[in-house]
């Protein structure tokens, strides 16, 4: 256990920094997955409408420090490439 004021207010803090990182990390992964289901059996304008509401969830998380900027690129990426297949799959 930390002796020191400044060592107990640092654990403190990391606590509290802690629970809200796990909280936007499972705000997003819960998005995607919903959003893995829309695109499965919901339509393209829905699954449209959810994937700008994700974009923007994972740009700001990744302008905290839970996640990196080019993980949220490559998230964006990913998720957008499975839109592209579901509109190529209804045209």
């Amino acid at each position: 256990m930390a002796d020191s004021l400044s060592a107990k207010k640092r654990i403190r803090q990391n606590g509290k920094r802690r629970a809200i990182n796990r909280w936007r990390n499972s705000t997003y992964r819960t998005a995607i997955k919903d959003y893995r289901e829309l695109i499965l059996h919901g339509s393209v304008e829905e699954s449209e409408a959810k994937l700008k509401e994700i974009y923007k969830m994972l740009d700001q998380t990744a302008a905290s420090p839970a996640m990196h900027k080019n993980t949220a690129a490559r998230y964006k990426s990913r998720l957008s490439t499975l839109l592209n297949k579901k509109r190529a799959g209804t045209a």
